[in-house]
């Protein structure tokens, strides 16, 4: 039998409808939230990314800002608009849209944003509370791939995840968000990489598989075991004549051979990538909440 393919679209509606009601409470204090997008280059990835959030916050009626740079902007600039953006109070939330130019670290952008306005939950403090139990704001995309496992019933309490990238935006976070001692989370863990020797030995004991590596289709059927449920993070661009842009997306693992072997599995496009945008508007009526002392509920 097909696996259940596990479409982001309607776990994203869910989440956009609480926060239709959060959105509304704020509304009546006069508050709309904002969100500043900063962009480097021109990157085409970066530009489609960036216009699917700017859709994504206009459907919800929070105010976005774009503050695109140019290719060849030195850091000190970069670092300074950042400066500029925390100190504005109708920016709430701040996000680097990822990759930067090679002459600028990611790091450093990341720690320049204030704690409170980052609503990637990159800044060293944000990861230290995430790996200290007591998050504030969770990145985006660890978020959404609970947050699919959540709303589809294959809670990761008890299970075995076995995470297959160590990146710190995705394979670290997720992995310190699983580990939590709470309730839906608590799950045996076992991140891989690169130096993973073997690597299929891990993801053939894996309950739930989470393929964040990079690579195109490197999951194949015979690396996972029957009625295992996967999560694909992966986007890659790969040739394809048939298609009018002259490629195609696709994600780490070969989904049309896991399709007929594991219980259910994330498409590519389609699956992680819509859940992910809404946890960054999630995160910026969460980060609007509590710069004006309130909760979800007040």
């Amino acid at each position: 039998m097909a696996a259940k393919v596990l479409w982001g679209q309607p776990v994203a509606e869910r989440i956009y409808q609480e926060l239709r009601a959060r959105l509304q409470r704020l509304a009546r204090r006069g508050v709309v939230p904002g969100l500043a997008m900063v962009r480097v280059g021109e990157d085409p990835a970066s530009l489609v990314y960036v216009r699917q959030k700017q859709r994504a916050c206009a459907s919800l009626g929070i105010r976005s800002r774009v503050l695109a740079l140019p290719a060849e902007t030195p850091e000190p600039r970069l670092l300074g608009l950042l400066e500029e953006l925390n100190r504005d109070p109708e920016v709430h939330g701040i996000l680097v849209q990822l990759p930067l130019p090679p002459h600028l670290a990611p790091l450093r952008a990341f720690a320049a944003i204030a704690p409170q306005k980052d609503v990637d939950g990159f800044h060293p403090q944000n990861m230290g509370r995430l790996l200290l139990g007591e998050p504030y704001l969770i990145p985006c995309t660890p978020h959404a791939v609970w947050e699919i496992l959540r709303q589809n019933g294959y809670l990761p309490e008890g299970k075995h995840v076995v995470i297959c990238g160590r990146s710190p935006t995705v394979g670290k976070p997720l992995a310190a968000l699983l580990l939590q001692k709470k309730e839906g989370l608590n799950a045996t863990v076992t991140v891989c990489h690169t130096g993973t020797p073997d690597l299929a030995r891990f993801t053939r004991q894996a309950d739930i598989l989470v393929a964040a590596m990079g690579a195109p289709g490197a999951i194949t059927a015979d690396m996972v075991r029957e009625g295992a449920v996967v999560i694909d993070v992966g986007i890659n661009r790969v040739p394809d004549p048939a298609a009018k842009t002259g490629f195609r997306l696709v994600g780490d693992t070969d989904f049309p051979a896991l399709v007929e072997r594991v219980e259910a599995i994330t498409p590519v496009p389609g699956g992680v990538g819509p859940v992910t945008v809404a946890m960054l508007l999630w995160n910026t009526v969460l980060a609007c909440e509590h710069q004006l002392g309130l909760s979800g509920r007040d």
